[in-house]
């Protein structure tokens, strides 16, 4: 299988190809370590961090903004967005705060990206 991957780990972008054979993976079309450490990761496991928004009791809004505070597997990306939906959080809520701590045993947290006052 040959996959072509664009870098996004600094501005140079390399078009690379990867291909994986066999469990053997080869990156060609990288000009640093870092993008076939990324080409790898992009065909072994795939993260990213997951945005959405929660729903807030007593607060001046109804919804807060809201992310895991480091990248996660792309496979629980939409378990973790259901989770979320799953809880309301009461206002206040501050930047950074946690709402939910290790998401799925993953060592991921969910945190605040906005401050929700009380009404």
């Amino acid at each position: 299988m040959i996959k072509k991957i664009i870098c996004i780990n600094c501005p140079l972008g390399c078009e690379m190809e990867v291909l994986k054979d066999d469990g053997i993976i080869k990156v060609s079309g990288n000009t640093c370590k870092k993008g076939e450490d990324y080409a790898i990761a992009e065909i072994m496991d795939p993260k990213r961090i997951v945005t959405t928004t929660a729903k807030v009791i007593g607060g001046d809004r109804e919804v807060v903004p809201v992310k895991t505070d480091k990248e996660i597997s792309k496979s629980f990306m939409f378990d973790v967005v259901a989770e979320v939906n799953r809880h309301i959080f009461s206002a206040p809520l501050y930047v950074g705060q946690v709402l939910i701590e290790n998401i799925f045993d993953t060592g991921v947290n969910v945190i605040a990206t906005d401050f929700i006052n009380r009404k």
